[in-house]
């Protein structure tokens, strides 16, 4: 007995010391050893009691580390979140109920989605946007619809001022105004089935209205009309057939007094001439010049009713060309994706104009300002360049959208600013797939 004493007194210490110290304070490995030496059978028949554990009210360990971490959390401060992003939060939700309500278009007056640009306002014809037609106040434009549209240009939010219903059936592709100060009384149209209307203002009701309608070509559809140019004076009107003709009108008298014909031109086959696919009248009414698919350009002169120039230096398809205000330049591009200038005293080729670049985009559209100073051109890529001619060199480039542009035009200048902090500066519109108008003005100006 005296032998198993100390052992005794060490296994009872060894069983309750580690249930009040930490791990760290007592090894439990230690105890472990101590509990094997126990079960030694040093006495079989001794049996001894060892007490599981010893109460002595001390609080257990997660107890104590819930109480200092409780204590850290509080001494940490949280982040306050602020009233605005509250705010925020509280509106997320209740902002997607408005999106099916309904209001009124402030522009347009008709009904919309709040929250939602409205439909009408942004898209201005149902289809693409194939031509514009500048007049001194408004400017006109012609889609794949049936009907064409005017627009206000003296107001600044350019507000829909008349729109001409069933024009033409299929469409129309090719609108024609003439450029100068007492302008605008007439326009033409041209729609895909081939028919052309002359349109002229009624003062009274200042609206357009049905002239007379020119006669269409019963061979079958063969010749039909594509391209148009309107004379300074209005008076005139030059018409493009698709197989290379040229036709002359005197809208007066209502009769055809000139026909040039291209089937002697480079590339013409079969007897008949190349596609016509521009036109184009000087303002001083002397000279008539065409645009042709196999990239021929032809000048004729109106007095002596003959070709005068063949010109060349494009090879692919002639979608636009436009005389100088002046008549001294002649401006040609199409498919190649660059511009040809020519001078019309000799007719010779002066120069390009050409954006840098592997693969440039069509041409278009051509457009000169009043001036002669800068050529407008719209591309297939959805851009339009102002170019310098002067210093041959492009000056500004817009690309708002990726659709084709149709159509470019300088808007006439006007005698007072639009609105406050516009200036009196040059404007033009592009239109096209996008089936919107997009007005453009000078930045800097009086």
């Amino acid at each position: 007995m005296a032998m198993a004493a100390p052992v005794m007194r060490m296994a009872s210490s060894a069983s309750f010391l580690p249930r009040l110290l930490p791990p760290t304070v007592f090894s439990t490995t230690r105890a472990r050893v101590l509990v094997r030496q126990l079960s030694l059978p040093l006495f079989p028949n001794l049996n001894i009691a060892i007490p599981v554990g010893i109460s002595l009210g001390l609080p257990s360990l997660p107890e104590v580390l819930e109480g200092i971490w409780e204590g850290i959390l509080k001494a940490v401060p949280k982040k306050k979140t602020s009233h605005m992003k509250k705010r925020h939060r509280q509106m997320a939700g209740k902002a997607l109920k408005d999106v099916t309500a309904l209001c009124v278009c402030p522009a347009c007056g008709g009904m919309k989605r709040m929250h939602y640009v409205c439909p009408t306002c942004a898209s201005t014809h149902p289809a693409d946007i194939f031509s514009l037609a500048p007049a001194p106040s408004a400017i006109i434009t012609a889609s794949g619809s049936s009907s064409l549209r005017v627009y206000d240009t003296t107001q600044p939010t350019y507000p829909l001022a008349q729109t001409i219903s069933n024009a033409h059936k299929l469409g129309c592709h090719h609108l024609a105004t003439a450029r100068g100060p007492q302008t605008g009384n007439v326009f033409a149209s041209v729609g895909f089935g081939g028919d052309v209307k002359i349109w002229r203002l009624n003062p009274d009701s200042k609206e357009y209205e049905l002239q007379w309608e020119l006669p269409t070509v019963g061979d079958s559809g063969k010749g039909d009309v594509w391209a148009i140019a309107l004379s300074a004076d209005e008076n005139f009107l030059a018409c493009t057939t698709s197989d290379g003709r040229i036709h002359v009108w005197d809208l007066t008298a209502k009769e055809k007094i000139q026909t040039y014909e291209t089937a002697g031109g480079r590339g013409a086959a079969g007897g008949g001439g190349s596609f016509a696919m521009a036109v184009d009248l000087s303002r001083d009414g002397r000279l008539t010049t065409s645009g042709h698919e196999n990239g021929a350009v032809y000048v004729f002169n109106n007095d002596a009713g003959r070709m005068v120039y063949s010109l060349s230096g494009l090879a692919k398809p002639v979608r636009a060309v436009a005389f100088s205000p002046g008549c001294k330049k002649l401006a040609a591009a199409g498919n190649a994706g660059i511009i040809a200038l020519y001078d019309m005293e000799h007719g010779e080729h002066v120069g390009n104009l050409s954006a840098p670049g592997n693969r440039p985009s069509w041409i278009t559209s051509l457009d000169w300002n009043d001036t002669g100073d800068y050529l407008l051109s719209g591309q297939l890529d959805g851009k339009v360049k102002v170019w310098d001619v002067g210093r041959g060199a492009c000056v500004a480039t817009h690309s708002e959208t990726d659709s084709a542009l149709w159509c470019v035009r300088w808007l006439p200048p006007t005698e007072r600013a639009l609105g406050p902090g516009m200036g009196k500066g040059e404007r033009f519109c592009a239109a096209g797939a996008s089936r919107s108008l997009s007005f453009y003005r000078e930045a800097t100006g009086i």
